[in-house]
């Protein structure tokens, strides 16, 4: 069965692509034009699966080059969204690219899985679509608040759209996965996160810091209502998130889906602070880390965990790993990339 995996060559489309080829009946192709990932990533799924991933390196924003990829490829039976820009300060600072690039994409798929025929689409959302909240941990229904930055606005727009498509498309099925904070890497320690540019999320850092790349990591604020002033994130481990597209795309094929368009958390189900991330690491892996801690940045929450019921009951999806897991997975990535660029 044939799956387009529109950014595959990112982090967790790659990874989800060795899920999907690991021991299913499925077969992965990407649409990634190298925009934020490098070729390389193909090298390593293939050291992990023994198979040749074929890549269409198109821009998805640009609608003529995106038909023109379905018009060559037939019998594709579902999409698996992940092709988007996704750095919350660059959002910030360049709002437009990310309106363009995140729901040009996601429409050019759209219109191309109407023409085509293609019965099952799932997106590629955040938590981030929440915003600031009072009460945790969030549910699916949770109601979602004013975002704080064009990434997470992109993310909500992009639910909405699918939503009101889904109306007056009954023929197609949709999933929305609200991802928490992926982290960690394969368990080989043959592929993982390759940031493009300077990394902002936070385990890039902390393994770039232990690892000499960096003097060291700063701390965005330590004075949050959490419990040591941190902000407080939930962690799940990249393969995870890999596993529930797979468990989703399952789901959709065997008609279980209730409606045509539904929505899952996918986190641990507890939240984590900052602090708490930085001493699980140092544990996990022996290395101490050098850091300080500075006022808050811009388009953070304070804190979100999920509430991932939903996912466990109807994907009968759990996550594996534990953070100190994620950490020592990390860190072995990190370790390998050292290698490989010596």
């Amino acid at each position: 069965m044939k799956i387009l995996v529109s950014g595959g060559g990112g982090y967790i489309g790659s990874h989800t692509i060795i899920e999907l080829e690991n021991g299913s009946n499925f077969e992965a192709f990407s649409v990634d034009n190298f925009c934020n990932s490098t070729p390389k990533t193909f090298e390593r799924i293939a050291a992990i699966t023994g198979k040749s991933i074929k890549n269409s390196e198109i821009d998805l924003t640009r609608f003529e080059d995106t038909k023109s990829l379905f018009e060559k490829t037939s019998d594709i039976k579902a999409i698996i969204h992940f092709a988007a820009f996704k750095t919350v300060p660059e959002s910030i600072q360049n709002p437009l690219l990310y309106y363009h690039n995140n729901l040009n994409s996601l429409l050019n798929l759209l219109k191309c899985a109407k023409e085509f025929n293609i019965p099952h689409f799932i997106f590629s959302s955040s938590c981030s679509v929440y915003g600031n909240l009072e009460k945790l941990p969030v549910t699916e229904n949770t109601p979602m608040n004013k975002s704080q930055s064009p990434y997470a606005t992109t993310k909500q727009m992009g639910e909405q759209i699918i939503e009101d498509f889904a109306k007056v498309n009954p023929e197609i099925s949709f999933i929305s996965l609200r991802y928490f904070n992926p982290v960690g890497a394969h368990t080989s320690g043959k592929i993982g996160e390759v940031p493009m540019k300077t990394p902002d999320n936070l385990v890039p850092i902390i393994t770039e810091t232990a690892a000499g790349l960096r003097k060291k990591l700063f701390i965005h604020g330590t004075d949050y209502k959490t419990r040591d002033g941190s902000c407080v994130r939930d962690y799940i481990h990249v393969s995870d998130i890999a596993d529930a597209h797979v468990k989703a795309l399952q789901y959709l094929i065997d008609g279980k889906n209730e409606k045509n368009h539904e929505v899952f958390n996918l986190g641990i189900g507890q939240g984590v602070t900052v602090l708490e991330v930085i001493n699980a690491f140092e544990k996990a892996t022996g290395v101490k880390l050098n850091y300080e801690t500075g006022p808050r940045r811009t388009g953070d929450v304070e804190a979100i965990y999920s509430d991932n019921t939903k996912a466990e009951k109807l994907l009968g999806w759990k996550p594996q790993y534990s953070l100190e897991d994620m950490m020592a997975s990390a860190w072995k990535w990190q370790l390998a990339l050292l290698e490989e660029n010596q």
